[in-house]
């Protein structure tokens, strides 16, 4: 895990320009025929690979992203998605799997191997892909001219302590992770990473949805990690933050400073930008953690690379 997370810069710098001329292909073709609507093969997925429905989704695009690019419930989404009239684009790190060779057209995540059964590289792989695609279609010359400077920008990510986070959570049981907006998918990331590799109950929660209810289990000494984004999430986030504070719960944050709270250093960049490098530093620590805490972070309990949920 530990080495190839640290693979990361390369695997973008080497993504951004290999996938280039595709990307733009297939943004020319989504602004002179822009679909009705864009689905996530994470959409219910049970819909197609459980209950055999088929939704009407002609004159979509369907992104589907996989590391293993085999997993029976997405090949049961793709295949069903494509039955019922969608425009199935695949980003996936198996150029030559099952998944891709369903798909209408395929952004390969060029991570490499991957042998951790914890998925680094190949998911901020993914995060890059679709900041490419987004900044091609939409024409957004700042992203994209932020994007390619973030190679070297996860370089710095990789090289900051997060060894107080390390500190505050070898002896931990429970945690919330809380982002919003951008910052929730790294959030999710986080959480499941806490679980697989540290063996750390961690569950994810949106900023806006603490209060309601999962604010009942915060008190003294709570741990709580909280991502915050440079963007028009962060006041929400940074007031949160400080009522936890407040509390007397144990604030881990990333992306602020705020009296009463332990401040993670981060490495500032395009707000779209700074997630991919935030969970990149985060890999550093849950690796340093799951070693603190007992756990070899490589090989998971009761996992396997390849899911295959039915």
């Amino acid at each position: 895990m530990f080495h190839e997370a640290a693979q990361a810069p390369q695997v973008v710098r080497a993504q951004l320009a290999a996938n280039a001329a595709h990307t733009a292909r297939l943004a020319a073709r989504l602004r002179a025929s822009p679909p009705r609507a864009v689905v996530t093969s994470s959409a219910a997925p049970s819909v197609s690979s459980v209950y055999e429905a088929s939704p009407d989704l002609s004159g979509t695009l369907l992104l589907t992203i996989s590391q293993s690019g085999a997993s029976p419930d997405i090949l049961a989404v793709v295949s069903r998605a494509r039955d019922a009239g969608a425009h199935v684009v695949a980003l996936v790190n198996a150029e030559h799997s099952p998944l891709a060779q369903l798909a209408d057209e395929v952004l390969p995540l060029h991570a490499g191997p991957e042998r951790s059964v914890a998925a680094t590289k190949s998911y901020i792989a993914s995060l890059s892909a679709i900041v490419q695609l987004v900044a091609e279609w939409a024409g957004d010359a700042p992203l994209a001219a932020a994007l390619e400077r973030a190679p070297a920008a996860l370089a710095r990510a990789w090289q900051l302590d997060w060894s107080a986070a390390v500190a505050r959570l070898t002896a931990a049981n429970d945690l919330y992770v809380i982002g919003r907006g951008l910052g929730l998918a790294i959030a999710q990331e986080a959480a499941l990473k806490f679980k697989e590799t540290c063996g750390l109950h961690a569950e994810a929660v949106s900023a806006a949805e603490l209060r309601h209810g999962p604010m009942a289990l915060v008190g003294a000494g709570f741990p709580l990690l909280l991502f915050t984004q440079n963007d028009e999430s962060r006041p929400g986030v940074t007031q949160l933050a400080a009522e936890l504070a407040a509390q007397d719960a144990d604030v881990l944050i990333a992306g602020a400073r705020l009296p009463g709270t332990t401040e993670l250093p981060t490495e500032g960049a395009h707000p779209v930008i700074e997630p991919l490098l935030f969970i990149q530093s985060f890999y550093r620590m849950a690796n340093a953690l799951s070693l603190a805490r007992g756990r070899d972070p490589d090989v998971p309990p009761h996992l396997s690379k390849v899911t295959e949920t039915l």
